[in-house]
């Protein structure tokens, strides 16, 4: 088992449990025990996949904590079949995978897999469109910590497929000292010195406003400074004002509609919120058929 999914399994758990309570209670009651049947995943829209692996680890984990004799006979396991590879563009209509096994454990962890990949495969295809968009110029797509609660591991994992970069993961892997912070610590060297005082070896990056801002932060040789809602042209000032010292980070505002005239002003960065925080579900279905 991978890294990723060793870290995702307690989820997937969470995400069972909160969906099954004390039992699938139409899947119980309709579907004998000793039933076996097969399924696919059909891509009903094109996209990239994201998120097959946990869909299986969805099967095995619900089977593993069957209590409620989901399975009918134990050691009866789903076989999960993956036809297409993550990060893979796909066609409306594609097969992505399929699983065969017990009837009941099928059904009852149908929505949790699909809910983990149909969200997962979301995020991948409109990071996609983004990294096309800026295709051509040297500014890398980067996520942002707006991620479903709970969800930042698979959230961020299918930004990375989609082609585009993880940003800090939590608020404990690098310094981001943004405006709150500025105003509560009484400036923007107060703010960096503190950091620097307690956390040595931290990367430490700068929100500036304007280009007063921006100066000051780049007297401070900090790692990154961060454009915080700038037009293009005044992402291009600062550009040429940082001429190639610190990596420049342009966010907020940036869309599918303004994304290429932003990454075309040299900027090294553009982070994106709307890539996880209301990205729309790749559609998916899970299609049953009983004759195994």
């Amino acid at each position: 088992m991978s890294k990723f999914l060793k870290q995702a399994k307690p989820a997937v758990h969470l995400a069972l449990k909160e969906d099954i309570g004390g039992g699938d209670v139409t899947t119980l009651a309709t579907i004998p025990g000793a039933t076996r049947a097969q399924g696919r995943f059909l891509a009903k829209s094109s996209g990239i996949i994201a998120g097959s692996d946990v869909a299986a680890l969805t099967y095995d984990v619900l089977t593993a904590w069957d209590s409620m004799g989901l399975s009918g006979e134990d050691g009866d396991t789903v076989r999960f079949s993956s036809y297409v590879g993550e990060g893979e563009k796909v066609a409306a209509g594609t097969v992505i995978a399929s699983a065969a096994g017990p009837a009941r454990i099928l059904l009852t962890a149908e929505r949790v897999a699909l809910n983990f990949m149909q969200r997962m495969s979301g995020i991948a295809t409109l990071t996609q469109s983004y990294v096309e968009a800026a295709r051509g110029t040297k500014a890398v797509i980067l996520d942002t910590r707006k991620t479903a609660p709970g969800l930042r591991l698979f959230d961020k994992r299918a930004v990375a497929l989609g082609g585009g970069m993880n940003h800090r993961f939590g608020l404990f892997d690098m310094a981001l000292v943004k405006d709150n912070h500025i105003a509560a610590a009484g400036g923007i060297s107060p703010a960096v010195q503190g950091i620097r005082g307690q956390y040595e070896e931290i990367e430490i990056e700068v929100e500036v406003a304007s280009l007063t801002q921006l100066e000051e932060a780049l007297a401070l040789d900090v790692d990154r400074i961060l454009l915080d809602n700038m037009t293009p042209e005044q992402i291009g000032e600062a550009v040429s004002i940082a001429a190639g010292h610190t990596p420049l980070e342009a966010s907020g505002g940036v869309s599918l509609e303004n994304v290429a005239a932003v990454a075309a002003t040299g900027v090294d960065y553009i982070s994106v919120g709307a890539l996880t925080h209301s990205v729309p579900a790749l559609d998916i279905s899970f299609d049953l058929e009983m004759s195994i």
